[in-house]
């Protein structure tokens, strides 16, 4: 058997420097502790150029290292139209980034791969995880809470696919000897 190609999310903000890096350090380390991580991929992206290179906002990275999470691989990306090829689900961070990404598809496959990270809190209503750019510690810390909670939706729902042994495609046929 083979282990099939690993399921890959990206997660898209504005300037990838605040809530995308959050979330997907966030989700890395919930695959890594399940021991999936060789099964799934995250890596994050902002919409904007603003940041392209930069680590991630120096209150981003105290919000995560104050949690136990290490942010300090980071360098912010800009999605590009290979994002939506490299990615199995692209998640956005609130409304106006999902709209982005949905005009951005070239075509329905790629629009279907576009979902909203709140959706997966049931626990919600809201929509949009806000943007603590302009504001304190405090913020980082109550959007890294509402990360946590929808990044650990997000994973309930991938874990039982993820966890499915890898098939051998059925047109290889039997193995040698001819023996299943």
């Amino acid at each position: 058997m083979t282990d099939p190609e690993p399921f890959r999310v990206i997660f898209v903000c504005t300037g990838n420097i605040c809530r995308s890096p959050m979330a997907e350090v966030v989700f890395r380390d919930l695959a890594d502790r399940q021991g999936l991580g060789h099964r799934i991929l995250s890596s994050s992206a902002g919409t904007g150029d603003w940041h392209l290179g930069e680590r991630a906002d120096h209150r981003t990275l105290a919000a995560l290292d104050r949690r136990g999470y290490d942010g300090s691989r980071h360098r912010a990306r800009q999605f590009t139209a290979a994002s939506f090829r490299e990615n199995d689900l692209v998640v956005a961070l609130d409304r106006t980034h999902e709209r982005n990404l949905r005009e951005w598809a070239h075509d329905e496959d790629e629009e279907g791969k576009v979902t909203l990270l709140l959706s997966f809190d049931p626990s919600t209503e809201a929509t949009d995880v806000p943007d603590p750019y302009y504001a304190g510690p405090d913020m980082f810390d109550a959007v890294l809470g509402m990360i946590e909670t929808s990044t650990r939706g997000l994973f309930r729902q991938l874990e039982p696919a993820l966890r499915q042994p890898a098939r051998r495609p059925a047109h290889e046929g039997p193995r040698s000897g001819g023996l299943p």
